[in-house]
């Protein structure tokens, strides 16, 4: 018999302990261990034993699915993937390992890099926002009186050309 998780052997134990129990209760009860230490004749009461067995039985029950919840909840805990909230690395054992090395050694993969739709519009609006507040900026250190800068929304093409300078 092979069982799919190391933690299913806790409940075969705690069966096995149990059913170990009520053996030696019956045992007990049939052939008498006090009698049979102390030499005494021994007078068997089976429904004695049919009450401690009906007492044992149920506790071995709750006992059993308390510790089925308690593990299918461990197994559910372990199966998380730790990772750093700052750099994105992954633990593995004691060692922190960055993602692509995470993937590389535990499921034999490669890698490879690319930007999501989301993320490429977020990236987009902040170069157009950046390109807009340098331009302002240079656009108020720079400006005479007067003197009218348009702002483009497009990075590639220049608000205001630089004006040529005559030879002095």
């Amino acid at each position: 018999m092979r069982l799919r998780r190391k933690g299913t052997w806790v409940l075969v134990y705690e069966s096995v302990g149990f059913g170990l129990i009520l053996l030696f209760t019956w045992f007990n009860e049939l052939v008498g261990l006090p009698g049979v230490l102390a030499r005494q004749p021994h007078v068997s009461n089976l429904s004695y034993c049919l009450v401690e067995t009906l007492i044992i039985v149920p506790i071995w029950a709750v006992v059993f699915v308390l510790t089925r919840r308690l593990l299918a909840h461990l197994y559910y805990l372990e199966g998380f993937l730790r990772v750093c909230a700052w750099c994105r690395k992954v633990a593995q054992n004691d060692e922190w390992l960055q993602l692509e090395q995470y993937f590389a050694t535990r499921f034999h993969i490669g890698t490879s890099h690319g930007i999501c739709p989301d993320c490429l519009k977020k990236v987009e609006e902040d170069t157009k926002r950046l390109y807009r507040s340098e331009l302002k900026q240079r656009h108020e250190t720079e400006s005479a009186p007067g003197t009218v800068i348009a702002i483009s929304s497009d990075p590639s093409k220049p608000a205001n050309p630089a004006p040529e300078r005559e030879a002095a």
